[in-house]
């Protein structure tokens, strides 16, 4: 290492006071609401980040926390969790063999090597990678338990997608307790995936950003340079840009001889790993000093990694004796080129200078140092993957032993990262030879990268690859090409893509000859679910009788249990309820007589059935098939159903009055659509998120309408099921934010004028809500016909839920019409509609109603019975929008007293401005929209606050809130 003198800097770093103090804020007040949960250090090469990492976790020993560090590598840049495996090495190991510890976790605990884990049968390859980033956050929260935690990751920008991922799973939702993640990157080199999860984090809060620039020129001269001449430490200053490691390296130059640069321009030629080439020189320069042998050590550990032990380092440089070795290594520890961890392995002293060392090591020798390596790891019985870096990286021409190994790991990582089971099997793709030997093989590991592709979310790309395999299929791949058919159909459903799926699926399935049984059922069963998707199930009906019934002649119990789940589910849909109750009846008796194991094979099967039975009002039926399916499909990595399961899930709990529980299950459903990268699967879980915000939060909280726009935003332009979905949402939490107009396009938009473009099971339910905008906007003729149309769907499905729905929408009228005791006894008989299912969070709804009309017609007791029973069921399930309406009009024993009039005393410009507080607008966005400066804006709202005695902005909202409530037909949730 250059010879300058460092004590100036060592109880202090140059140049970043102002980032020390806002750091230490985060470490003394780690655990409070409000806190980031991720320090985002981010910095050009050299800048000081990990100088700065290494200051921050200083101070956060001394203020009591468990400091866990970890660092990417730029080599490893394939393996798995890497750097957070780094990090848990420093884990207290008698925590982490406790049973405190799940044993999902062990894939980032110990990474590719196999896991010292009390229960050796835990493996990665059961387990799904979300299931794993839960067990590694409760692993974090225990941690914790002891004063706070502290991770460090440093070089973050060379992390593993799958560490990526789980960085991104846990900014989205912070570990509890005391805990902060500190990470330390290079802005230029960080992957967009990285950055996007950073920045979503820093919009939200959860993510502190600390962007390290050029140090100061007077303290850093001052402090590194007091020796110089000072036009010469400013012509080195300005050649460095500033740039701390840089700044040094230079100054060594110069005080050994070196000459001193004049001008920056050699700066700017930036090697391969982002150093610039004159100072990529410099560094390197320390190397001349040393034997060949010396040297040849040095280069070695750069390969190994971190597998750089003393052992390997003995086996890669040629066997040396071991007083031989210690010599090479004493060399180059004495200029502090190498350095020995505690555990024994070796390091270069800086990752640039392990980038440097690595790059200019001649690409035959690298090449045979991985290999040597790899060999010796599968001598000693390393996994498949613990070898797969290695044997990457050793090939130079196929080799059918090393593709072996590199298709065993990548079979090992599809399911906890399959970003790197793609590039795996990439490489054995690249270099296979293309000759006819090896076109089976060939087609078989395209099918497989394929789908690791599809799970890791590049679904554009494995649609891509599924159409050139398909393409190329001959006579005698059949079998293959049916699969890739199958799986290139999911791809285009994901992609908003179901006309293509259809029509590749009736493709496949009219070929002569046809598929095989196995095949044709698989086929039949994608050709439903994507009809689904389109609203055209009642064309397709009969496809999917004839896949159940060529499932049932050929002993295929998985496929007949498909077959009559998905028929299940389109019935339901279409409103068919004594066909969709017969058929649940007889998947249900079928899924239960089923083995786990069994059922792994198509676990689709559980989603198509839970939600049939949601939609039939079989409540806990449909929970105890969806938890089960979660189950089995974590169990088998089956990534691509959990959002199906998870959000069929939080509509149950939705519905029977557990928000807590159901905003759970959808965050985590959202969480593994994102990841997927599926636009329609982001619009479905974020829907079910945006009504359950609704419900869930305050009244007068815009969170949900913000979700629902970004579900209809997710949907573009697709006429799908997800994308009218979206849009009914969308028209839901207008209409509670006040704004009927926007709230009855959106629905209309998203099923047409008649509502044609909905699954009829839906219709009485969205019908309701239309009646509610007409009646809010003047149009009663045209809420008259909603209320009549809701009625006859609502009767032709035969459901309770159904039944509700239209009774609120005929309340509604009575109460327009200024039939206060009608309207009660209707609302009342909603609520009893719902009663009978467990549609608790509805039945609470309508009683807040019935309530509201009991107490008009002057029936007190009743009206109070009413509103407690509603409040309870409000409360205990966490529906904050309701406890707070009731809050609004709770009843009252005696005459109630007049009404408000504190805002007849309001301008009618006050009164607008009141208003649009009430819609969350701030005192900005008034002004620009009334077009008025912010300060007369102001000046009207103490005016406001004066007039109505209301001390607050929410106050004022709920305030305007319980007016409307007065001049509608009551506060509304869809």
């Amino acid at each position: 290492m250059p010879e300058w003198d460092e004590t100036a800097t060592a109880t202090r770093l140059i140049g970043r006071a102002g980032e020390l103090a806002l750091l230490d804020a985060v470490i003394g007040d780690l655990g409070r609401d409000g806190v980031p949960a991720v320090i985002d250090i981010t910095a050009d090469a050299g800048m000081g980040k990990s100088r700065l990492l290494g200051e921050l976790r200083a101070r956060a020993r001394r203020s009591g926390l468990t400091v866990l560090s970890g660092r990417a590598t730029e080599y490893e840049r394939h393996t798995p969790f890497q750097p957070f495996t780094d990090a848990f090495a420093d884990a207290d190991p008698a925590f982490l063999a406790s049973d405190a510890v799940p044993g999902a976790a062990a894939p980032v605990l110990y990474g590719v090597r196999d896991p010292a884990v009390p229960d050796p049968g835990v493996r990665v390859h059961g387990r799904d990678r979300f299931g794993l980033y839960r067990a590694v956050a409760d692993v974090l929260t225990g941690l914790a338990e002891h004063g706070g935690l502290m991770m460090a990751l440093d070089d973050l920008h060379w992390a593993d997608p799958a560490s990526l991922e789980l960085l991104d799973q846990l900014i989205r939702h912070p570990v509890r307790g005391r805990v902060v993640l500190a990470v330390a990157r290079r802005e230029r080199q960080t992957p967009h995936p990285l950055a996007a999860a950073l920045t979503r984090g820093a919009d939200s809060g959860a993510v502190l950003r600390t962007a390290l620039g050029p140090l100061p020129e007077r303290e850093a001269i001052e402090t590194l340079a007091p020796d110089l001449a000072p036009d010469d430490a400013r012509k080195i200053y300005t050649a460095a840009e500033g740039n701390p490691l840089y700044l040094r390296c230079l100054l060594h130059a110069h005080r050994h001889g070196g000459s001193s640069p004049t001008a920056p321009a050699a700066a700017h030629r930036i090697s391969g790993s982002g150093v610039p080439s004159g100072l990529a020189s410099l560094l390197l320069d320390e190397l001349t000093a040393l034997t060949g042998a010396e040297r040849r050590t040095v280069e070695a550990v750069a390969v190994l990694g971190d597998h750089a032990t003393p052992s390997l380092l003995r086996l890669a440089t040629g066997n040396p004796t071991a007083d031989e070795l210690d010599a090479h290594t004493g060399a180059a520890m004495r200029r502090d080129l190498l350095r020995r961890g505690t555990d024994g392995r070796w390091t270069l002293r800086h990752p640039l200078l392990r980038a440097l060392v690595y790059e200019n090591t001649a690409a035959p020798r690298r090449a045979g140092l991985h290999r040597a390596v790899a060999e010796e790891l599968a001598r000693t019985g390393a996994s498949a993957a613990e070898r797969a870096h290695h044997v990457e990286r050793s090939l130079t021409g196929w080799n059918p032993v090393s593709a072996a190994v590199l298709t065993e790991a990548a079979a090992q990582f599809a399911h906890t990262a399959p970003a790197t089971a793609a590039q795996l099997l990439d490489v054995v793709l690249r270099l296979m030879p293309d000759t006819p030997a090896y076109t089976g093989r060939r087609g078989e590991l395209t099918l497989a990268r394929a789908r690791a592709l599809g799970v890791g979310g590049s679904l554009r790309e494995s649609r891509d690859l599924l159409h050139a395999l398909i393409s190329r299929s001959g006579p005698d791949d059949a079998a293959l090409r049916g699969d890739a058919t199958a799986l290139c159909a999911m791809m285009e459903r994901h992609l908003g893509h179901s006309p293509e799926a259809t029509a590749l699926l009736q493709r496949e399935l009219t070929r002569d000859p046809g598929p095989e049984p196995r095949q044709a059922v698989s086929l039949g069963l994608a050709l439903g679910m994507a009809a689904l998707n389109t609203v055209s199930y009642p064309a397709v009906r009969d496809d999917i009788e004839r896949t159940r019934a060529v499932a049932r002649s050929h002993g295929d119990l998985m496929g007949e249990l498909g077959a009559l789940a998905l028929a299940s589910l389109g019935e339901a849909y279409e409103g068919e309820t004594a066909a969709a109750r017969r058929l649940a009846d007889s998947a249900a008796a079928l899924a239960d007589g089923l083995t786990d194991p069994d059922l792994t094979g198509l676990s689709e099967a559980l989603v198509w059935l839970a939600w049939a039975e949601g939609l039939l009002e079989r409540y806990a039926d449909a929970e105890r098939h969806a938890d089960r399916g979660l189950d089995i499909a974590r169990r088998g990595g089956q990534v691509h159903v959990l959002p199906h399961l998870l959000t069929a899930r939080g509509f149950v709990h939705l519905t029977t009055c557990r928000l807590p529980s159901a905003l759970d299950a959808a965050e985590e459903a959202e969480s593994v659509a994102r990841a997927v990268g599926s636009s329609d699967l982001l619009a479905f879980t974020l829907s079910f998120k945006a009504l359950i915000l609704l419900l869930g939060r305050p009244l007068g909280d815009t969170l949900a309408l913000a979700t629902a726009e970004e579900a209809v935003t997710a949907a573009g332009t697709s006429r799908h099921w997800w994308a009218s979905l979206a849009g009914c949402v969308l028209g839901h939490t207008s209409l509670v934010s006040g704004d009927p107009h926007r709230a009855q396009d959106a629905i209309l938009r998203a099923g047409g004028p008649e509502l044609l473009g909905l699954q009829p099971s839906t219709r009485p339910g969205q019908l309701d809500t239309l009646v509610a905008t007409a009646l809010a906007t003047g149009d009663t003729e045209q809420a008259e016909h909603w209320a009549a149309r809701a009625a006859v769907e609502a009767d032709r499905i035969g459901l309770n839920g159904q039944r509700g729905a239209a009774l609120r929408a005929r309340a509604a009228l009575a109460q327009h019409h200024g039939d206060p005791r009608a309207a009660a006894r209707l609302f009342e008989s909603a609520a009893q509609a719902y009663a009978p299912s467990g549609a608790t969070l509805w039945e609470a709804y309508s009683l807040l109603l019935a309530s509201t009309q009991a107490q008009a017609t002057g029936d007190g007791p009743r009206a109070t019975a009413l509103w407690e029973r509603a409040r309870r069921l409000a409360d205990d399930g966490g529906a904050r929008l309701l406890s707070d309406l009731a809050s609004l009009v709770r009843p009252h024993t005696e005459e109630p007293p007049p009404a408000p009039t504190e805002l007849d005393q309001l301008t009618p410009r006050e009164r607008q401005i009141a208003e649009l507080v009430a819609e969350g607008l701030s005192n900005q966005a008034i002004a620009t929209k009334l077009f008025l400066s912010r300060r007369t804006v102001e000046t009207h709202l103490s005016a406001i606050y004066r007039k109505t005695s209301v001390p607050s902005r929410s106050a004022l909202a709920g305030l305007m809130t319980r007016a409307a409530l007065d001049r509608r037909q009551g506060a509304y949730v869809p």
